[in-house]
């Protein structure tokens, strides 16, 4: 959209990729944080959760692949946008890290152990960290296009409370009202059974709180862009777009259509990140601040030859790995039950009744 709007060169190019890679790891790793808060109260025993659980094992790690990439490449093509974001915003970040830490731990090690004690701890960290990170996600995107106080040289004057102002926590809130929506549906979509109908009541309770809290802020959004985006008229029609993908899952989580609801809900988020990306563009971090003017994609990108030299690199391994996530979830698409889990073979239980060098035995 940006290259067909006139703006042929790479620093737009490499904006609207970063923008792509956003887009990518909020739908993928989006349904992997709705289920990280959700499956703790949607199992109703160990087996249940253990197979909520299951229907991102396989995969969750490889969507965390979208935010590196996205990182390094606001690294590489926008070394002063990088350098002011991860400075200014820097305990917020720091959290955000903390949290997925937390998590990918959580995610790995809640099955390790058969202790009840051992699980319960986890299963209290896990939806904790799965909600703090998308929430914290949405504070700092919505200071982005919002703008911060930046001085004469781009760099942030303002603290940690002058990110939680009042727009950016309603963007908070609002990313983790859709990814834990967004999250229901993709497990009503990978399960079977009594799971599949839990999830799917979930998703129907959640729909109404996360239709509100999005018209909410872009309703906010658009009231900013009415007045900072040239191209105000596409960015109202993405946002109304936006609304429109995720009403349409209402309908068809109430049919039991979970596939189509699923698939307005993830809709519904690329088109979000296409607003506010859209919105920001050739802007980069706004300043809110006088004498401090904003970021853009030409004051903050690397020299022409590394931009060249990126995109090469760009072109010859990006289908490569979309390629493989695909082939990922084409993979794992099974639905799980709770039969499935109802007697898992425990690591360490098997190393304990294991001498070493002997083969376990079956059913273990």
């Amino acid at each position: 959209m940006l290259l067909a709007a006139g703006y042929f060169n790479l620093q737009s190019l490499w904006f609207l990729l970063i923008t792509v890679l956003w887009m990518g790891y909020f739908l993928l790793e989006g349904f992997d944080f709705g289920v990280g808060i959700l499956y703790r109260f949607l199992g109703r025993d160990d087996a249940e959760r253990r197979a909520y659980l299951g229907t991102i094992l396989p995969v969750w790690d490889g969507y965390e692949v979208w935010v590196l990439v996205a990182g390094g490449a606001t690294f590489a093509a926008f070394p002063g946008w990088y350098a002011s974001l991860f400075s200014g915003f820097y305990l917020a970040l720091f959290l955000i890290l903390l949290s997925l830490i937390v998590r990918g731990v959580a995610i790995e090690y809640r099955n390790k152990h058969a202790g009840e004690r051992w699980r319960r701890r986890w299963d209290v960290l896990m939806p904790l960290a799965s909600a703090l990170t998308p929430f914290l996600w949405g504070v700092a995107f919505a200071n982005v296009v919002h703008g911060v106080p930046l001085d004469a040289q781009g760099d942030f004057t303002g603290n940690l409370g002058t990110l939680l102002n009042g727009y950016a926590i309603l963007g908070g809130l609002t990313v983790l009202a859709v990814v834990t929506l967004h999250g229901a549906l993709f497990l009503s979509l990978r399960t079977r059974g009594g799971l599949e109908e839990n999830a799917r009541l979930a998703a129907l309770r959640l729909w109404p709180p996360a239709a509100a809290l999005l018209i909410a802020f872009l309703a906010w959004s658009m009231a900013d862009a009415a007045t900072s985006s040239p191209r105000r008229i596409v960015v109202v029609v993405l946002a109304g777009l936006t609304v429109l993908a995720a009403a349409a899952s209402l309908p068809f989580a109430w049919r039991g259509r979970t596939g189509l609801a699923f698939g307005g809900t993830a809709a519904g988020i690329v088109l979000f990140v296409a607003t506010l990306f859209l919105w920001l563009y050739p802007r980069v971090l706004v300043s809110n601040a006088r004498g401090g003017p904003s970021l853009t994609i030409f004051s903050t990108a690397s020299n022409h030859y590394s931009l060249v030299a990126m995109t090469i690199v760009a072109v010859l391994f990006v289908p490569v790995v979309l390629a493989y996530q695909a082939w990922a979830l084409w993979v794992f698409r099974a639905r799980l039950g709770k039969e499935d889990y109802a007697h898992p073979p425990n690591p360490l239980d098997i190393l304990a009744r294991t001498p070493l060098g002997r083969k376990p035995e079956t059913g273990a």
